[in-house]
């Protein structure tokens, strides 16, 4: 059958044009080999380390070397000519080339375009996007069904249009872009570390990057020097932007859950700033100021780099829309004829583990850059952000820790932190059981007090607050228990929220994978609810049946649907502390009438109280 469409790559003229074309292509490589290779430099040594590195390039054109040499046109004359970024500017550009390090902990991607990162891919079981697991999955997984896990967690993904993370430009009279055309110097794939160089106008700009050891931590040194023969000034920028996913993150909210929120961050003066976006397309944010650190500070993982030898004057811009956050930290800029200026950075690309960003920079680190051991320390930590719940939530973090060393289960950890809180509180909810035991027993008196005076509500009021007195009971003595609870609850919130350990740890089974994600089966907020009604028809009527009513079935109904999204590692703490309050309470409620008899051992009184719904 004839193709009758010319363009048609089955055709015979379209075969005709990519046979002519190929010839053409075949015939100017081959000119460009015969006429250039004389000039062209020897192939750079080390770039094609199996395993470790591998470099893509484009074969036979001239790249600059360490100290900018690219042959006769990449020579600078002699200073004070003035025609020194005409000449440079003159040489041809680099190849673009792709850099692949594979570490242990994580496989970078770095281009020659910009010099900066294209991938920064954590590896590890736990180092993975949180998952998104719909109720149609998690039933699936709970009847043996298998889902494919979430992808691994890329700190350095890069956004359309904009500087790679780690580029830098230099802006002022003479600038540079940051996508300028940079040649691989220097590469040591054994050693964790590549030099990158670039020359344009009155700059030369030479960019090392170093893993000094196996982590998370890397040492970034940029050298820039003024090959001109006249004073220069500008601003060194640092790029760090990331682009994002809307589908893989929301903002933490009463009835969202936990969130997933990435913010462009960066910690200048006396305070750390953080934007997220807002609802349209938010302004960017300046700051100005000693600069700590800056970089893309995620839920459980952050990108972030810090000058080595302290904070330094500088300012930040925060960009953050729905699809990319951006920092930009901008450094002033001198240089006289001939001199070089030097910026050193340390840079962690990880979880945020405590121990691990209390620790930065590590001592491979400080070693490799020539510092002590009380060097500068970026207080990275600060990152895991509890809010004004941060001295409960760290110490709910370091009791199931704890429990985890013993026991090696997150879900386990959480229940023992359960029964600890229980048994601390135990004199407190013992005393409040008793009252709404003895609450009970005075029930038939409370019930003809109502009928009594149901026209008059403020009388009603104080002849039962009378009885309570007299009896020594407290009617809100059951609530205090819940009250006591709630600053738990909350802070276990949010150590759930931010804490790593706790992320991606599952409880028993392939369900409840993660404990800080929501439960997909939504079994444990449905069995909270339920336990939940049971602990409130033990206590109690108190008010109208109407208001009885709410209390037994509304709240637990509400408070379980705030719940189906919230972490499961709540939900399980909750649900344990209902059935043992039931089982205490129970086991009360048999003591006490084993006690007492009829009277159920309550206060004196009491029973004389409630005998035949009169007092005696």
């Amino acid at each position: 059958m004839n193709d009758l469409d010319p363009l048609s790559p089955n055709s015979a003229d379209s075969q005709r044009r990519l046979l002519v074309a190929l010839a053409l292509a075949m015939g100017l490589t081959f000119a460009y080999t015969f006429l250039l290779s004389k000039n062209a430099p020897p192939p750079e040594a080390g770039v094609a380390d199996a395993g470790q590195m591998v470099a893509a390039t484009d074969a036979g054109t001239p790249a600059p070397t360490a100290g900018g040499d690219t042959g006769t046109a990449g020579t600078p004359p002699p200073a004070g000519t003035g025609t020194e970024g005409a000449v440079a500017d003159a040489a041809p550009p680099p190849p673009v080339r792709t850099l692949n390090f594979e570490r242990q902990w994580a496989h970078y991607t770095f281009s020659t375009q910009g010099a900066g990162l294209t991938s920064a891919v954590l590896q590890g079981e736990k180092m993975r996007e949180q998952q998104q697991v719909s109720i149609a999955e998690g039933y699936k997984l709970l009847f043996g069904g298998k889902v494919p896990p979430p992808p691994q967690m890329n700190l350095a993904q890069p956004v359309q249009g904009q500087a790679l993370p780690l580029a830098i430009s230099i802006t002022g009279p003479q600038p540079l872009p940051a996508d300028a055309r940079y040649a691989v110097a220097e590469t040591d794939a054994s050693q964790g570390a590549t030099t990158f160089t670039t020359r344009q106008g009155p700059w030369e700009v030479t960019k090392s990057i170093q893993w000094p050891k196996e982590g998370f931590e890397l040492l970034y040194t940029l050298e820039v020097k003024n090959v001109s023969g006249q004073p220069v000034t500008g601003e060194l920028q640092v790029h760090y932007n990331r682009a994002i996913s809307p589908d893989s993150e929301h903002a933490p909210s009463f009835f969202g859950g936990v969130g997933n929120l990435s913010y462009a961050s960066c910690h200048v003066g006396e305070e750390k700033h953080k934007l997220a976006p807002d609802q349209g397309q938010p302004e960017p944010e300046e700051l100005r100021g000693p600069v700590h650190f800056f970089g893309i500070d995620q839920q459980y993982f952050l990108s972030a780099l810090y000058p080595l030898e302290g904070a330094q004057q500088g300012r930040c811009e925060l960009v953050a829309t729905p699809e990319a956050r951006g920092v930009v930290a901008s450094f002033p800029l001198t240089a006289a004829a001939g001199q070089t200026v030097t910026y050193r950075f340390g840079g962690y690309l990880g979880p945020k583990d405590p121990d691990l960003l209390g620790a930065v920079p590590g001592p491979a680190v400080r070693e490799a850059a020539g510092l002590t051991a009380s060097a500068y320390a970026p207080q990275l930590t600060e990152t895991i952000d509890y809010g004004m719940w941060a001295v409960i939530a760290k110490l709910l973090v370091t009791i199931m820790k704890f429990f985890h060393g013993l026991v090696g289960n997150w879900g386990v950890a959480v229940i023992l932190l359960t029964v600890l809180v229980k048994t601390l509180l135990l004199p407190l909810t013992h005393r409040s059981m008793v009252s709404m035991e003895a609450m009970k027993k005075l029930q038939p008196r409370v019930d003809e007090i109502r009928k009594k005076y149901a026209d008059d509500r403020e009388r009603q009021n104080l002849e039962m607050m009378k009885v309570y007195q007299e009896n020594k009971v407290n009617p809100l003595g059951g609530c205090l228990p819940m009250l006591i609870q709630m600053p738990v609850w909350i802070a276990l919130f949010t150590a759930l929220r931010n804490s790593y350990e706790i992320y991606q740890e599952p409880f028993f089974g392939p369900v409840w994978r993660d404990l800080t994600y929501k439960d997909p089966t939504y079994l444990l907020p449905l069995a909270l609810g339920v336990s939940m009604i049971i602990t409130q028809k033990l206590q109690p009527q108190m008010g109208d049946p109407a208001q009885a009513k709410i209390m037994t079935w509304f709240v637990p109904i509400l408070f379980t649907a705030t719940l189906l999204n919230y972490p499961a590692g709540l939900a399980l703490y909750i649900f344990t502390n209902n059935i043992l309050s039931i089982a205490q309470q129970y086991g009360l409620r048999k003591w006490l009438e084993k006690r007492g008899g009829g009277s159920g051992g309550l206060p004196a009184g009491t029973a004389t109280a409630t005998a035949g719904g009169k007092r005696k």
